[in-house]
């Protein structure tokens, strides 16, 4: 099931809506699947649903120094993404902006993105990662069991295999970052457990 277009904020290039088709609550089938295939299946939808995200999520204008700023989705760790961000991304826009894809292992280069997806491969980490984007425009996506409730804003999972996702409207950004109804609509939503926060 795709997100509904959100009429109030307009949407430039709409051109992806088969893979719009396939993001959010989409039944993968990964445990029939080979574990390659798999995977490859499992990162195609959530690339998809990082450009349904994107189209949910309102940042101030200070967050775009200019009005061709793009919009930069970051990847921190290892990348299990290849060049599906791309393929996925190619010739779309949202509200005029283009979206590019920005990978390091270090949270300090990623620190002018819009979207921080944190890979699995950062969990003994994301306590310190999320305190170094606290306060910044970042909106955070992880896939790693309790990051929304550590402070995360955005966590995929897998229910009887189907890719959800949960949502901690407590950790959005303070600076004037905005995440749609629509988007909470479909969400899974969490509070923050101050005890993970310090694991």
């Amino acid at each position: 099931m795709a997100l509904p277009t959100d009429k109030s904020r307009p949407v430039v290039n709409v051109g992806a809506r088969w893979l719009l088709a396939l993001a959010c609550l989409l039944a993968v089938g990964l445990r029939s699947a080979g574990a390659q295939s798999a995977q490859s299946k499992e990162y195609q939808v959530k690339a998809a649903c990082l450009l349904n995200f994107v189209q949910f999520i309102e940042w101030p204008g200070a967050a775009f120094p200019q009005p061709s700023t793009p919009i930069t989705i970051g990847v921190l760790g290892d990348d299990p993404f290849g060049d599906i961000l791309e393929r996925t991304f190619q010739d779309e826009s949202v509200q005029g902006r283009a979206l590019v894809v920005k990978r390091s292992r270090q949270v300090e280069d990623l620190k002018a993105c819009h979207v921080l997806f944190v890979s699995k491969s950062e969990k003994p980490q994301v306590g310190e990662i999320l305190a170094s984007v606290g306060g910044t425009n970042i909106v955070t996506v992880g896939e790693i069991e309790d990051f929304a409730k550590r402070g995360g804003i955005i966590n995929f999972y897998i229910d009887s295999g189907k890719i959800r996702f949960e949502v901690n409207p407590d950790a959005a950004p303070p600076k004037g970052v905005k995440l749609g109804a629509q988007l909470l609509k479909r969400a899974r939503i969490v509070g923050s457990d101050p005890r993970k926060g310090r694991e």
